[in-house]
Parts: structure tokens; sequence; C-alpha cells
């Protein structure tokens, strides 16, 4: 068995560009201002810029910002791809492959630095880390619960649904904490003010928060460090 932190929890999304690293940060933060070590881990990250000769992902460098950590970018992210594509072909554009078990060993790294762990996914629940593996793969070995990022719009009622079925049927079930509503642009449509009493109508976890236009704060307080412990 890994000898990984024993709480953390996994932060994916109920599709890309929900948000989910906006979110994990702020997770971040919160634990961090309650006098927490956190650490922060995104087992692979794609669409990674040159800097100085290294591919540097984005995502990796607000993650650390959001923790106060320096010095451990590539322990944050051990595997980072250029192309802005699924880890597996991007990694295949450059005449690599995903290492898949580096996925799993790189949190180790965290397992005496920190009191708690925030693990970003890529993509949706489903979306592929490497040819085998899927967000709901190390969800679900990880042992962490799943916080949801789900788009406050449109829409998102079919794709928070739809993503929990996924969750509930992966392997032995991945238990979800809940659900953030994370408002990803300034327009909203009219949705927006309803989403959240009709998913609370339609699903047995938690809205836990919602988020609006770039807000520093989730609209209501949550003990992420109580949330943080393994189901295992």
């Amino acid at each position: 068995m890994l000898k990984i932190p024993t709480k953390g929890l996994y932060v994916s999304g109920t599709d890309t560009e929900v948000g989910k690293t906006y979110v994990a940060c702020l997770v971040a933060k919160s634990l961090c201002e309650q006098g927490h070590r956190v650490g922060v881990y995104k087992p692979v990250a794609s669409g990674g810029s040159r800097v100085d000769e290294e591919i540097v992902a984005a995502d990796a460098l607000a993650l650390q910002e959001a923790a106060g950590l320096s010095r451990c970018l590539a322990a944050i992210c051990p595997q980072v791809f250029e192309a802005p594509l699924a880890p597996p072909v991007a990694a295949a554009a450059e005449g690599r492959a995903v290492d898949r078990e580096m996925l799993r060993q790189g949190l180790m790294y965290w397992s005496d630095k920190c009191d708690v762990v925030i693990v970003e996914g890529v993509g949706g629940l489903m979306s592929p880390l490497s040819e085998e593996d899927y967000n709901a793969t190390l969800a679900e070995e990880f042992g962490y619960p799943l916080v949801l990022v789900a788009a406050n719009r449109l829409g998102v009622i079919h794709h928070a649904v739809q993503t929990l079925i996924a969750a509930a049927a992966f392997g032995e079930g991945i238990d979800t904490a809940g659900i953030i509503l994370n408002q990803v642009q300034s327009a909203v449509d009219g949705s927006v003010s309803a989403n959240r009493e009709e998913l609370e109508k339609r699903i047995r976890v938690p809205i836990l928060a919602e988020v609006a236009w770039q807000a520093t704060r989730f609209s209501e307080p949550i003990d992420w460090y109580a949330l943080a412990n393994q189901n295992r």
C-alpha cells in the first residue's frame, strides 16, 4: 500500500474548463488560513509552457502559490506535457508516455510534509490521465473524498448528475464530499439563480458552496479539514 497523507481531498470536475484549479486554490488557502500545513498535488498536466527549457504547468504554479510553498514545483506536478490535449495524447505527441507508477508514487512526497493534501485532477472525473487510468482511478485508489467542481451555467444539472452516477458506479464506488458550483464567467444565463435549488432536488450529495465570478471566498464557510478524511 502506498504511504500517502492520511487526510486529503480529490478535486475533480464535471467537465473541463469548470474552474477546478481556481477552487482547489481556494481550498488550499482556506486550510492555510486555519493553520494547517497544506500539500498540493497534480499527478499530470498538459498544455504547459516552456520556461528556461522546462515545461511548466500554470495550474501547478497556482497551487504552489495558494499553499504558500516554494522550491517544489516538480513535486507538485511531476509530469507535464506541452500540447493542450488529454495527457496520454499530449505525451504521445512528444514521443513519450505517461508514467503510471509516477502518477501514484508522486503523492508519497507529501506523506510527512503536510497535514492535509489537495489532489487536483485533469478535466472531468472520467477524463484519461494515462492509457489505462482516469481521474476516477486515482480518486478511488487514493481514497480521498471527492470534491466535484461544476460550472454554474445552463447544463450543469445534467453534467453534475451524470458525474455523480459515474462516481458511484466506478469500481467499488467513490465517496463524494459534495459539489462546488463555480461561476466561470462574468456574464450569466438565466439558469444560474435556480441551478443550486434544482440540483438539490435531484442529488443526494450536498452542494457545499458556490463561488461567484472571481470571488476569493466560498459563499459559506466549509470545514475542509473535517471533510478530508480518507474513505478507506
